[in-house]
């Protein structure tokens, strides 16, 4: 038998917190190169004639004004999950587990707001198949919203196992959660201001950036 004791065996709890921050590190690295290769390619596919931006003044996002109001849920989402995370670390679980629900309910209306747009823009005649620069929007809004569902999956593993974590672990939870949360409201600003900005404007950042 082993002389060590189960204490011994197992990692504490700053190595586990440093795994755990490490393994997100390693997954926002690779979303970042990800949603970066999918802008390099948006930046070389607009210089083709056939690129008709949806934010051209005859087309729908002309007015974005619903991809504002999604963003302004993103956002009080992200916001929320910051207050969680700051109530977590004081140990007051049942503010930080409340704001955390508001978390979820304004992001699941950033993904409901989402989908209505899709369909709008379909009813509309704008289909993926369309234009190249209809397709480059609903592979980005796209994928960007896969990652808000693959957080929610985060999101609601911490919420169901709240209960039976210890208050540094359950800390822990809430903090890579809102890091998350913070990090795909940082890409969608990115992704919104590409997407709605006018042509000319889109056109200058590309010549900028050399293509």
């Amino acid at each position: 038998m082993s002389s060590y004791s189960v204490s011994a065996e197992r990692p504490d709890y700053q190595t586990l917190n440093r795994r755990a921050k490490t393994g997100l590190r390693f997954l926002l690295a690779a979303i970042t190169s990800l949603f970066f290769l999918f802008i390099l390619a948006l930046m070389i596919r607009a210089q083709f004639n056939d690129w008709e931006s949806l934010s051209a003044p005859w087309n729908p996002l002309a007015n974005p004004a619903p991809l504002w109001v999604n963003t302004l849920m993103l956002a009080l989402g992200s916001a929320s999950m910051q207050w969680a995370r700051v109530a977590a670390r004081k140990h007051h679980r049942e503010l930080a587990l409340q704001v955390m629900l508001l978390a979820g309910f304004f992001t699941l209306a950033f993904l409901v707001g989402q989908v209505w747009l899709w369909r709008q823009l379909s009813a509309l005649g704008f289909y993926a198949s369309a234009n190249p620069a209809n397709g480059f929007f609903y592979m980005l809004t796209g994928v960007h919203a896969v990652h808000m569902l693959g957080g929610l999956i985060g999101w609601s593993k911490t919420l169901l196992s709240a209960k039976r974590y210890a208050n540094e672990k359950f800390s822990t939870a809430v903090e890579l959660c809102a890091i998350y949360w913070h990090y795909l409201l940082g890409i969608w600003l990115v992704l919104f201001a590409l997407l709605v900005c006018e042509p000319e404007t889109f056109a200058a950042i590309a010549s900028f950036c050399g293509f």
